[in-house]
């Protein structure tokens, strides 16, 4: 059976809310997921699983470093990824404040890694984005996500 896994990393606690909600609406559509920080996550990991989603806080319009280690690790097994289900979303301080390239860094590697990646033709077309603490719309484009990557994953890959 399929499975997935939300990697996330979090200082202020709003990545994590995310990440949550992602993933309880990945394991609500009967897609079995873990949430884990990224800390918690070797890029070995990440071969167990059939559908991977990474949250990043922004940093200069970039994915905080220890999610960049944790993809820059993934060369180790470079092409082992292929096939699987991939999605990002990410959280920022300010509008304007680089989401959308954080996202895009974090999906660039996922496609260089040969994952499927859906967009969205409603709402956060690359992810779910957060200004500040998740409010409703985030939380809907959160549990709309993680529908999503669960019924693409079990569509491609049970």
């Amino acid at each position: 059976m399929a499975k997935g896994i939300v990697v996330y990393y979090s200082r202020s606690g709003n990545t994590k809310e995310m990440a949550e909600i992602v993933a309880k609406a990945m394991n609500e559509a009967d897609l079995p997921t873990e949430c884990k920080s990224v800390d918690k996550v070797k890029a070995a990991d990440l071969l167990g699983y059939d559908a991977i989603v990474i949250g990043s806080p922004t940093y200069y319009g970039h994915m905080a470093g220890p999610i960049k280690q944790l993809i820059d690790d993934c060369v180790g097994s470079h092409g082992r990824l292929d096939g699987k289900i991939g999605g990002a979303f990410s959280s920022a301080a300010n509008i304007g404040g680089g989401n959308e390239t954080t996202i895009m860094g974090i999906i660039e590697a996922m496609l260089i890694a040969g994952l499927i990646v859906q967009g969205d033709p409603q709402g956060d077309h690359y992810g779910p984005v957060s200004i500040g603490k998740p409010d409703d719309r985030v939380r809907q484009q959160c549990e709309r996500r993680g529908k999503r990557i669960a019924a693409l994953t079990t569509k491609l890959l049970s």
